[in-house]
């Protein structure tokens, strides 16, 4: 007797991927204007002498590049998961 899944009984896979794509590449986007603004501010306040506001942009520079990994590798991570379920 062979138990297996049955995968045609859970639709809507198809359409999971397209959500959650959409909705990491929504802030994948938000996140590379969000670093490109913070960068353009670290530079202006810095050049002016503003320390505080370069702190505050730094860290923001920061934060940014570290949506936009982990924006980065949702996609990689849900397509991976996607695969591996088909494939159980």
């Amino acid at each position: 007797m062979d138990v297996f899944p049955d995968f045609g009984g859970v639709g809507g896979a198809s359409d999971l991927r397209a959500i959650v794509g959409a909705l990491l590449m929504f802030v994948l986007i938000i996140a590379v204007l969000m670093l490109i603004v913070c960068a353009i501010v670290w530079a202006v306040a810095s050049s002016s002498g503003n320390y505080q506001a370069a702190t505050k942009a730094r860290t923001g520079l920061f934060v940014s590049v570290g949506a936009t990994a982990l924006a980065g590798a949702g996609v990689a991570w849900m397509n991976f998961l996607l695969g591996v379920g088909t494939r159980l």
